[in-house]
Order: C-alpha cells, then structure tokens, then sequence
C-alpha cells in the first residue's frame, strides 16, 4: 500500500508539473513582439550614382528621398538616419590610420523596421 501511494504522489507531482509548463504556452496568452529591427548599410562615397553629394549635404529632402529608396529597395519602411559614416562604424577604420577625409568615408543609411 506504501508503494502504491509512493507512486500516485510521483504521478501527480508529475502531472501538476506537466499541466504548469503546458499553461505556460496555452496559445491563449499572448506573445511577446520580436525586437524592432534596424539595420545600417554603408554605401561606398564613389558608388558611381551622383547620389553621395545628396546623402552627404545633412538632413536634406534630397537626401532623405534618397535614403527613403534606399530603404525601401532593401525591405524597410523608410529612412530613420543618413549621412557620412564615422571612422570607427566601418571596416578598416583604425586609430593608428589617419582620419579619412569625409569625401572619402562611406555613406552610411539606417533603416528601421
């Protein structure tokens, strides 16, 4: 009899246990929202395109016409910020180096989702 009520109390321990991790994920509770997504593209100041004059001048409505494209042309809604990439946001870029002159630094687009 000992064993027999050993065993109905390892099963409802069990039980209880398999009943509390299924409520968890009951599908009626709701998810959490994926993180927002944002991505920066770094654009070669020389692409070829005439466009760096544009995405290089600040906040332009050129160069958020631009940027705006760019995004969209990559998935993303729109623009959240353009401009000259900083020194230290791009491959290569290190301290020892001399500082870039801005003409030659990439063109750097971040798109957020």
């Amino acid at each position: 009899m000992r064993r027999a009520a050993a065993e109905i109390g390892a099963f409802l321990a069990l039980a209880l246990t398999a009943n509390t991790a299924l409520a968890a994920n009951d599908g009626e509770t709701p998810v959490k929202a994926p993180a927002t997504v944002e991505k920066t593209f770094l654009i070669p100041s020389s692409e070829g395109y005439g466009v760096g004059d544009c995405l290089t001048s600040g906040e332009s409505a050129c160069g958020q016409v631009v940027a705006n494209a760019w995004c969209e042309a990559q998935g993303f809604a729109a623009a959240g910020s353009f401009g000259v990439a900083a020194q230290d946001e791009y491959t290569g870029a290190i301290p020892a180096a001399p500082v870039a002159k801005a003409a030659e630094r990439p063109i750097r687009i971040t798109c957020p989702d």
